[in-house]
């Protein structure tokens, strides 16, 4: 009889023991789904912060570039390959930074001069800075500034598609490079909450 009420007792210290049990999982499976956006974010925010560090390693070579040779480069590979000066041959771009973290190709977008991204960008980046005219790092920018004369409020009104833009490199001169990612962003660059519209390019740093 002892032993009989021994095996019932175990049997019921059992059954608790596989409710807790049970109890305890459930917890931590809701505490992993609660947690599972908030690790996303980070993981967006970090390779957003990554893409601004690399685009703006690109807009530097840009610069470089074009004072050593008087022009824009025309593709990524030149930037990648360098610049000679003298008998020495300079590097001017990590080949990391020629690879944008937010697109599912890595493959930069080009902006030239005349496109609008560019002037919308200088816009908002007057805007942001409260500045009615940005002061010029050097002539050769000259004439890549647009002549803008009232500020227009550029906010993004429309909702990010969040999609990629696909559109292929042309293989003219660019002064500036963009994200293909077209998704709302978690950072803001000047202000700017949308990731294809950081123009990342020496003229306005």
């Amino acid at each position: 009889m002892k032993n009989l009420n021994a095996h019932r007792a175990s049997t019921h210290d059992g059954g608790y023991a596989l409710v807790a049990l049970l109890a305890l999982m459930s917890i931590l499976a809701l505490a992993l789904v609660s947690a599972a956006p908030s690790l996303h974010q980070q993981n967006m925010r970090e390779r957003e912060k990554e893409a601004i560090f690399r685009g703006e390693e690109v807009a530097e070579a840009i610069a470089i570039y074009h004072r050593i040779k008087s022009a824009p480069p025309k593709s990524m590979q030149e930037l990648l390959d360098g610049v000679s000066v003298g008998t020495k041959k300079i590097q001017i771009l990590r080949p990391s930074a020629a690879i944008d973290p937010l697109s599912s190709t890595g493959e930069w977008r080009y902006i030239k001069r005349g496109d609008k991204e560019l002037s919308d960008f200088q816009q908002k980046v007057m805007l942001y800075t409260q500045l009615r005219q940005l002061p010029m790092r050097e002539q050769w920018m000259q004439p890549y500034y647009s002549g803008i004369t009232g500020l227009a409020d550029l906010r993004e009104d429309e909702e990010a598609p969040c999609g990629e833009n696909n559109s292929s490199n042309s293989s003219d001169g660019f002064i500036g490079v963009v994200s293909r990612n077209q998704c709302a962003s978690i950072l803001t660059y000047y202000g700017i909450e949308r990731r294809d519209k950081w123009v990342f390019t020496p003229l306005f740093r």
